[in-house]
């Protein structure tokens, strides 16, 4: 019975993650941290397509996953080379 819940769980768990981190991202001091709670989203997601992958042995799921997984890397890159910019602009 436990066994059956245990995805449950997980689900639950990622999230209040996500919610937590949103919260993060709205109060967050600076655009940095703003972008790591994004970052941390976009992670979170990704952990919520997986289970939703194994619950439900649909394969399709981890298109969706490694998709935000681009996505969100290119985010990156593309933040780290505004801020870069901004910076040696000041």
């Amino acid at each position: 019975m436990l066994v059956d819940l245990f995805p449950s769980y997980l689900l639950l768990g990622l999230v209040l993650g996500l919610l937590l981190t949103g919260i993060r991202l709205v109060i967050g001091p600076g655009v940095a941290d703003r972008f790591v709670a994004l970052d941390m989203m976009t992670v979170l997601a990704i952990g919520i397509t997986a289970l939703t992958t194994l619950v439900t042995g649909r394969k399709e799921f981890l298109d969706i996953g490694l998709g935000l997984a681009v996505t969100g890397f290119i985010a990156t890159v593309a933040l780290a080379v505004f801020l870069e910019r901004k910076e040696r602009d000041q």
